[in-house]
């Protein structure tokens, strides 16, 4: 852009030099006072052209806004482009006129030029990132982006911006050809790839992870290396931000996604159910046969009385043909404890309303350990929600562990201290009756 007619500008640099001289100033002082009164004013003036620019502007737009119907040029407003716009017009104002203010100092117009080149650069890099976010928010908004990266990938244009941006001033500086920049910048490619080595990992992480849809915002990941269990809030060029279920925040880099190992509970949120796996210890001492009447006195159990009532018939029919002495329990087939109350607990399972019946119901031996019998629960509650899902589990073990009396067993547990406490107390009144 060329600057103003040397005309003018001797016209308006020397108004303000005579007067100064008018003053009884020396000429030499002359010349510095009235390039800073001029400076000052055109500093002024420029600010004031903001202001109104600005004002102008924002109710020129807010009205085609309230017309408008994307939210697009919502966006636009929320990143300040129209702020940005504004900046330029006195940047390119104050091109013309500092050669003006420098007329005196011939040295000075080069040096002024350059340094309002350098800004109008820096102002439209500024606004044309501002523009692309406004592009980021808005597709945000749209569902078929919901779920991706778009940060990493705006990220790296911002990026782009920047490095341009530096290109530019470089050459505005030294007078040189950018091309030539970027031949150089060739040449020291592997120390560029040093100083980014991160980004680049990042930008090829998320690129991995949109692609092949491995985390989404919104899903709840755990990652125990880095201390992660929570919901994802965003996926950065660089890093993955974590909210955990205390409400602090862990900062996950994205290529670990790539490189570690991580879970990603997506499955189970889509699936309405969430797993139930826990099991209980029988006392291997208390597991047994039952008694013709402790047979009976379990038949009152609802849930139980129509499955004991088939199992005493089809005992019965196996044990005539193919027991000689029933009088001996192991020969034949008997109904134990433990066996009916693994029945019972899977019915009660079947019948509760809080259990997802589309998923497996099992009730299941574990190895026996020195420990008891594990008796694992394995089924899927029918909420995802955490608390919701807590109280339903600790509904179902509540309900458990105060029927197992009713069948005759006992869990194991290890002795308290009141144990031996007990235990001592009791050898020690024996021994002093004696």
């Amino acid at each position: 852009m060329d600057v103003l007619d040397h005309k003018l500008q001797s016209s308006i640099y020397s108004f303000g030099y005579d007067l100064i001289l008018r003053i009884g100033v020396s000429s030499e002082i002359a010349h510095y006072l009235n390039a800073a009164l001029l400076l000052i004013t055109l500093f002024a003036l420029l600010y004031v052209a903001d202001i109104l620019l600005r004002r102008l502007l924002r109710i020129l737009v807010i009205k085609i806004v309230r017309k408008s119907k994307t939210r697009f040029d919502d966006f636009l407003i929320h990143n300040r482009v129209l702020k940005y716009v504004t900046h330029l017009v006195p940047l390119i104002i104050a091109k013309q006129l500092l050669p003006v203010i420098f007329i005196g100092f011939p040295k000075w117009i080069n040096f002024t030029v350059k340094i309002t080149d350098i800004l109008i650069i820096v102002a439209v890099t500024v606004l044309v990132k501002a523009i692309f976010y406004a592009v980021k928010d808005y597709l945000n908004t749209k569902k078929r982006f919901a779920d991706k990266p778009l940060d990493s990938y705006f990220q790296v244009i911002a990026i782009l911006l920047y490095i341009v941006c530096a290109i530019l001033i470089f050459s505005e500086l030294t007078g040189k050809d950018p091309y030539g920049l970027l031949i150089s910048l060739g040449a020291a490619s592997a120390i560029v790839m040093l100083v980014f080595k991160d980004t680049i990992l990042g930008f090829v992480a998320s690129i991995q992870v949109s692609s092949n849809d491995m985390v989404r915002v919104g899903d709840w990941i755990e990652m125990a290396k880095y201390g992660a269990d929570g919901d994802v809030l965003e996926i950065n060029l660089n890093t993955v931000k974590v909210q955990n279920f205390d409400k602090t925040i862990t900062t996950i880099p994205t290529y670990a996604l790539i490189s570690d190992s991580f879970k990603n509970y997506r499955g189970m949120q889509k699936s309405g159910g969430r797993r139930i796996k826990r099991s209980i210890n029988i006392k291997l001492g208390s597991i047994r046969f039952l008694e013709a009447d402790e047979i009976e006195d379990l038949k009152r159990i609802k849930l139980l009385k129509s499955y004991i009532m088939e199992r005493q018939q089809e005992i019965a029919t196996y044990n005539h043909t193919h027991v000689d002495d029933p009088t001996m329990l192991v020969n034949g087939r008997r109904m134990t404890n433990v066996g009916l109350f693994r029945e019972y607990v899977k019915r009660y399972l079947l019948n509760i309303q809080s259990t997802n019946k589309r998923y497996a119901i099992m009730v299941r031996h574990l190895q026996p350990t020195e420990h008891g019998l594990p008796i694992e629960i394995y089924t899927f509650a029918n909420s995802i929600v955490w608390a919701e899902y807590e109280g339903i589990m600790a509904d179902i073990f509540d309900h458990v562990i105060a029927v197992v009396p009713y069948f005759h067993l006992e869990l194991f547990e290890l002795p308290s201290a009141a144990d031996f406490h007990d235990l001592l107390a009791s050898q020690y009144h024996k021994k002093t009756n004696s």
